[in-house]
């Protein structure tokens, strides 16, 4: 598959001896991130019935692009625990990084869990194969959440 073909399909998930493992592609680190927060929402509903009925605000600060994104898909099972909120969009979302300090701001629009068919449950994120690889005008992460 060709890049413009993982572009327009956002995310993928591959047969892994853990629970589970996507891969979540973007033009840069910002659409890679949205993708892998889609990704990890697939695996519990089916995003595309969710509703933008309720806004929550993300900010996340972590040492390096990895932590960063573990922290950020960690704050989505928070949210998911916590507040029972389940991700639609994501109307905004930042990433800035400088030498030993990433910061991640999102604004998320989402609907109560209740509401939907629950697949599974995500435990937590783990650092086990996880990737980010950043080549000219694409970015691929990857992701092993445990179920």
């Amino acid at each position: 598959m060709d890049k413009k073909e993982l572009l327009e399909k956002r995310f993928e998930f591959f047969d892994h001896t853990a629970d589970a493992l996507f891969r979540a592609y973007g033009r840069d680190l910002i659409e890679a991130f949205s993708n892998a927060a889609f990704a990890l929402s697939a695996i519990m509903t089916d995003i595309e019935l969710v509703s933008p009925n309720r806004k929550r605000r993300l900010v996340v600060e972590s040492k390096n692009e990895e932590s960063l994104l573990y922290d950020f898909l960690e704050e989505i099972i928070y949210l998911i625990d916590a507040e029972n909120f389940f991700l639609s969009k994501i109307a905004e979302l930042k990433i800035s990084c400088q030498a030993f300090k990433c910061r991640l701001e999102a604004e998320l629009l989402g609907d109560d869990a209740s509401n939907y068919t629950v697949y599974a449950i995500v435990k937590a994120i783990t650092y086990n194969e996880m990737l980010i690889i950043k080549e000219p005008g694409f970015v691929t992460v990857q992701v092993v959440p445990d179920l």
